[in-house]
């Protein structure tokens, strides 16, 4: 009887346990950004939307892929579809940075790398420090990226 309690008791901690080892750190942000332009060079825009807003590989929890493209209009935006296709060029953080500037530059400069800025964290209702990897879609005008929040 203790065994099987114990079994049981492992098997419905074992989600939990497989969470918390999975949470999202800056390396997985960029891999997962990256798979994303590949996807997105390979099988274009509207192949990749779908999959974007779905829950499961490219959004879970409170990461997603967002798409702009080089002249700051959104191209695919999972929390917002309805926002999609409008300027977000003149975005601001809470510190008055041109966000969506410098993320079109790094891509165009470096063709990928990290931006960091402070954004309202919906989950928390606190400006935090956001970390946001950046990759210029190979062979579109387009720039995919994917943002965590820092503690």
């Amino acid at each position: 009887m203790i065994a099987r309690l114990l079994v049981l008791l492992f098997v419905l901690t074992l989600p939990l346990a497989a969470r918390a080892q999975d949470k999202v750190d800056p390396l997985m942000v960029r891999a997962l950004t990256l798979k994303a332009a590949t996807l997105l060079s390979d099988e274009g825009v509207e192949a990749a939307r779908p999959r974007f807003h779905a829950q499961g590989e490219f959004r879970f929890g409170e990461i997603y892929v967002n798409v702009i493209d080089l002249n700051g209009a959104w191209v695919i935006y999972p929390p917002a579809p309805k926002n999609e296709g409008k300027s977000v060029l003149n975005v601001t953080d809470s510190d008055g940075k041109l966000l969506v500037k410098e993320i079109i530059k790094v891509a165009e400069d470096q063709g990928e790398g990290w931006v960091e800025y402070r954004w309202l964290n919906p989950a928390s209702n606190r400006i935090e420090p956001k970390l946001t990897f950046v990759k210029r879609v190979p062979g579109k005008d387009l720039i995919a990226y994917v943002g965590l929040y820092r503690p």
